[in-house]
């Protein structure tokens, strides 16, 4: 599946000064990751980003925000977010930021060379 790449290079470009990030192809997408842990990625037209359990429900309930089901079976604690909930700048960082947090939450895992830190 292609992805948007202008939403790929859109966020990219946020995460740049962020320490711990890097990128991978994943999901038939691009994926961001903060210390070996997905944070958010681009999958088709959409940015799925990852909440957690506790944010879950509450995510849904945003603007342009969906279950993210690729295989058959939803992503419990991920959320798709079309276009329309990303229109609006501060809104795309909140997404963004959101991912961001709860890779922070979690044990650093590997870094983009697959070394453990």
């Amino acid at each position: 599946m292609a992805f948007d790449i202008g939403l790929a290079e859109r966020t990219r470009k946020f995460l740049r000064n962020e320490p711990g990030v890097f990128e991978r192809k994943m999901f038939g997408g691009q994926v961001f990751m903060l210390d070996g842990n997905l944070a958010l990625g681009v999958y088709g037209e959409g940015l799925i980003v990852r909440v957690g359990r506790d944010a879950y429900e509450a995510s849904l309930r945003r603007q342009g925000a969906g279950v993210f089901d690729f295989t058959g079976k939803p992503m419990r604690n991920w959320v798709v977010v079309d276009s329309s909930g990303l229109e609006d700048d501060a809104v795309f960082e909140d997404w963004v930021t959101t991912g961001l947090t709860f890779a922070r939450s979690l044990p650093p895992r590997r870094g983009p060379d697959g070394e453990g830190r």
